[in-house]
């Protein structure tokens, strides 16, 4: 279950390296799971990417270099994997489900370069995982615990240097958004990075195949926050409040999300020359950085 650690299990490959035309072609997805009596489990976000054009692109987008560790989550069927093995120096997959992971032994057995390990991201750090500073994400993950996995990389140290993951079309859009459109989520990924959806992948390219299209979204990921550390409760406390009433007024949700009166609402955005009216998704990432200096002044 999500937010339950496992305790990681490390397992060693046969040391051999093919080559990128010594490759075996993928089995069938339906194949795979028919052989190892799997069924995909809707309450780990299960849908297998099995399209090599959208792999290929997944790769394409994280720019692998030879010396690179990548961090994958979630591999299900290990065909994402095999992709990055033949670009990175290490792969290192963590898949929840103890099923997949006796898989993948078996079918990931002649990468040498790819350490799988069975456990919760959402309970490994970095450390933990044994990483490097400038690591990179790459992974089809479960769109059921998208913004956790998102929040979790983020908020990691050491952080990745590129993130390029799979989401849901609508997610994707949202995260890239821009004023007069801004999300929540938009304003929590853009803090740390700058994202771009590099392609889109189509609901077919999945097995089973969900209801709705998927996007591939590349964040590069800043030195350090647009926001200072001390700075960034703050700026999660007021995003949140502002965000927290749909269509209506910063003056209303603001009040409503902090527990404070309209007038100290009204009094917190004219410092920021803020007009009271405007509404959450239409602040740009600066308005909210000098609200959240004027809160958190207010406050001290």
């Amino acid at each position: 279950m999500a937010g339950r650690l496992i305790r990681p299990i490390y397992f060693k490959p046969h040391h051999l390296r093919l080559p990128m035309n010594n490759i075996p072609p993928l089995d069938e997805t339906r194949l795979l799971i028919k052989k190892y009596g799997l069924r995909a489990d809707k309450r780990l976000g299960q849908n297998y990417l099995q399209d090599a054009s959208a792999l290929e692109k997944i790769v394409e987008a994280a720019e692998i270099q030879k010396a690179d560790t990548v961090l994958e989550i979630g591999p299900g069927l290990g065909s994402l994997t095999r992709h990055l093995s033949l670009c990175a120096h290490q792969v290192v997959a963590v898949e929840l489900d103890p099923k997949l992971v006796s898989v993948l032994q078996t079918l990931l057995k002649a990468y040498a370069n790819v350490r799988l390990i069975q456990g919760d991201i959402l309970d490994l750090t970095p450390k933990e995982l044994e990483l490097p500073s400038d690591y990179l994400v790459a992974a089809n993950i479960p769109y059921n615990i998208t913004s956790a996995i998102i929040r979790h990389l983020l908020e990691s140290h050491p952080e990745p240097r590129r993130i390029v993951l799979t989401v849901q079309k609508e997610v994707a859009e949202r995260i890239c958004a821009t004023p007069p459109d801004m999300s929540l989520l938009a304003l929590s990924v853009q803090v740390y990075g700058t994202p771009q959806i590099t392609a889109h992948i189509p609901a077919e390219a999945f097995f089973p195949t969900p209801k709705v299209d998927s996007a591939v979204v590349r964040i590069e990921i800043y030195s350090e926050p647009l926001i200072s550390p001390p700075l960034l409760p703050d700026f999660f406390q007021l995003i949140k409040a502002g965000f927290s009433q749909k269509r209506k007024t910063l003056r209303n949700s603001l009040s409503a999300g902090l527990r404070i009166s309209t007038t100290e609402a009204e009094s917190l955005l004219a410092k920021a020359d803020i007009d009271s009216k405007r509404r959450a998704e239409t602040l740009n990432l600066n308005e909210w950085k000098e609200l959240s200096q004027n809160f958190k002044e207010k406050n001290e």
